[in-house]
C-alpha cells in the first residue's frame, strides 16, 4: 500500500505538472519527504498525508479512488466523465480532472439552498471568474459582498480571502474557471 501511495503521488503530481518542491512547499513539508514517500520508502502518516493532499484540494478517498492512469488528452466529456465533489450542500464537477499537465480548473458547481464553499473562507493562488446561470449567489471577497443573480458574474484574484453562498430558495448553479488551476 506505501508504494501505492508514492506511485499514487507522483501521478497526482505529475497531472498538475509541479515539481517535488513545489508540492514539499505549498504542503509545508520537505521535498526530501516527498521524495521519500513518491519511492516508497517512507509511509507517510494521515496528518502528513492530508497537508500534502490539501494543498491539492483533495481528501484522502479522493486521492484514493483518483483513476491516474487514465490522465490523457482527452477533448470531449460526458457527464459522468466529470469528477465531483460535494461538501456543505454544494456539488462541484471538474471537467478534464485527469487530463495532462491541466493549466485551467474549469467547474459546474451546483449550490443546494443554504449551501456554502465552508465555514472559512477560501484562499488560492489564482484567478477565478465565473457567471451565475440559475439562483442566487452571495460572493464575499475580503470585507465586499454582493448578491449575484441569474447572468451575473464575477472576477476575482484568489489570494484574497472569498465564499460563495446560496442565498436563494432553491438551487444555484455557477459555471466558473480559474487559472492556474487550484485542484
Amino acid at each position: 500500500m506505501d508504494s501505492d501511495i508514492g506511485v499514487r503521488l507522483k501521478g497526482l503530481r505529475n497531472m498538475y505538472g509541479l515539481s517535488q518542491r513545489e508540492v514539499a512547499k505549498r504542503a509545508g513539508v520537505t521535498n526530501s519527504t516527498i521524495s521519500l514517500i513518491e519511492q516508497g520508502r517512507v509511509s507517510p502518516s494521515v496528518d502528513s498525508l492530508k497537508k500534502v493532499l490539501d494543498s491539492f484540494s483533495l481528501s484522502l478517498i479522493e486521492f484514493l479512488t483518483m483513476d491516474l492512469d487514465e490522465a490523457d488528452d482527452k477533448i470531449f466529456f460526458a457527464k459522468e466523465d466529470l469528477l465531483e465533489f460535494f461538501e456543505n450542500g454544494a456539488h462541484l464537477k471538474l471537467v478534464g480532472a485527469n487530463r495532462k499537465d491541466r493549466k485551467l480548473r474549469f467547474l459546474h458547481e451546483r449550490y443546494e439552498p443554504g449551501a456554502h464553499s465552508g465555514d472559512e473562507m477560501l484562499t488560492h493562488d489564482s484567478e477565478e471568474a465565473g457567471i451565475v446561470i440559475q439562483g442566487k449567489i452571495e460572493l464575499t471577497v475580503g470585507q465586499k459582498s454582493k448578491v449575484l443573480s441569474e447572468g451575473d458574474s464575477y472576477y476575482i484574484n484568489n489570494k484574497i480571502p472569498h465564499r460563495f453562498k446560496n442565498v436563494g430558495k432553491g438551487e444555484a448553479i455557477v459555471i466558473s474557471a480559474a487559472t492556474p488551476p487550484s485542484f
